[in-house]
């Protein structure tokens, strides 16, 4: 997460179904990336930004031949916090990894969750991507400066969806955008939903004025002309997309997002050494780097011990964030 702001800067972005054992074939031997049985658990509904990370991440490794039958799965509730505790009590499990972000680091405060990522492993973070600002095709409001006039006059009446908890990065961005527009965050109605998928139906649906999410997440929808591009929160305007940043349409504040894998607890040094071993051959491949541009996420490659501590100062600035916009 990386936020500018007067008050803070902010560095940065499986429940286990039943089934038989996975093989897997290929150059992953010669890598030590072979992990059959792997699967990997998206603590959200379909369609959000970790589900798209995490299927990416396994086709990717798939297609550069690292690893087979990687089986990706959702296990949704709680902004995340459900599939962390699954994740959690699987320990010592070196086939089972998790799709995260500063979402689930977000919601662990707001639930009040009593497994934290202090609980799992850290394997590496991917990616670091903006928000973007969005609304549905026949929206009243065609540009960001309309937006922020209609919201100021009455911001309890507009309501603002994200696909994350109150705590995630869907949820923090249009808390900093509110401070720096003048408006009280309290003040804000912001409805949450489990990823990006629920949350664009109600969008299309008209059933929240604005929606906040990642750039990945809506790029189809937003080309197609479904969604309409208002702005992105990061610090630069993101190529190929027409939409101004906050700076510029007078917000002084910037924001982005990461994502990332962690393990459950009480892995061998083998174990984990595998895992990171595969995703960082899925970093330098040809396949996941095409992704990243793609999918307009910047590349925030992360491992081991590093992650960790970034983790726990993430987990510090979430807390000291939500403290000082009084949520």
């Amino acid at each position: 997460m990386r936020l500018r702001t007067p008050f803070a800067v902010l560095g940065a972005a499986l429940l286990v179904l039943v089934a038989p054992p996975l093989l897997t074939t290929g150059s992953g031997d010669g890598t030590g990336t072979r992990i059959p049985g792997l699967r990997i658990m998206v603590p959200n509904t379909p369609g959000g930004g970790y589900d798209i990370t995490a299927r990416t991440a396994a086709r990717n490794a798939e297609d550069a031949g690292l690893s087979h039958g990687i089986e990706v799965f959702n296990l949704p509730g709680a902004g995340g916090t459900v599939g962390l505790a699954r994740l959690a009590g699987e320990r010592g499990n070196g086939k089972l990894a998790m799709s995260m972000g500063l979402g689930v680091v977000g919601a662990v405060h707001t639930n009040k969750a009593p497994t934290t990522l202090a609980d799992t492993t850290p394997i590496a973070r991917l990616t670091e991507e903006q928000d973007i600002v969005v609304v549905g095709k026949d929206s009243p409001y065609r540009t960001i400066d309309e937006l922020i006039a209609a919201w100021k006059a009455a911001p309890g009446k507009l309501p603002v969806g994200g696909g994350s908890s109150p705590g995630g990065p869907d949820h923090l961005a249009p808390m900093l955008m509110a401070q720096a527009a003048g408006i009280a965050p309290r003040s804000v109605n912001y409805v949450p939903f489990d990823g990006g998928g629920e949350l664009l139906a109600s969008i299309l649906g008209d059933k929240v004025a604005f929606g906040v999410s990642g750039v990945g997440e809506y790029l189809d929808q937003i080309r197609s002309g479904e969604l309409r591009l208002l702005a992105v929160t990061g610090p630069e305007r993101v190529p190929g997309l027409d939409a101004p940043t906050l700076r510029e349409a007078g917000l002084d504040t910037e924001f982005t997002n990461w994502r990332g894998i962690v393990a459950p607890p009480g892995l061998s040094d083998g174990e984990r050494d595998r895992l990171v071993a595969l995703v960082t051959e899925l970093h330098a491949s040809k396949e996941w780097q095409e992704s990243l541009r793609t999918n307009g996420w910047d590349d925030a490659f992360l491992t081991g011990d590093r992650f960790g501590d970034f983790l726990a100062e993430q987990d510090r600035n979430v807390d000291q964030v939500l403290k000082e916009l009084g949520l």
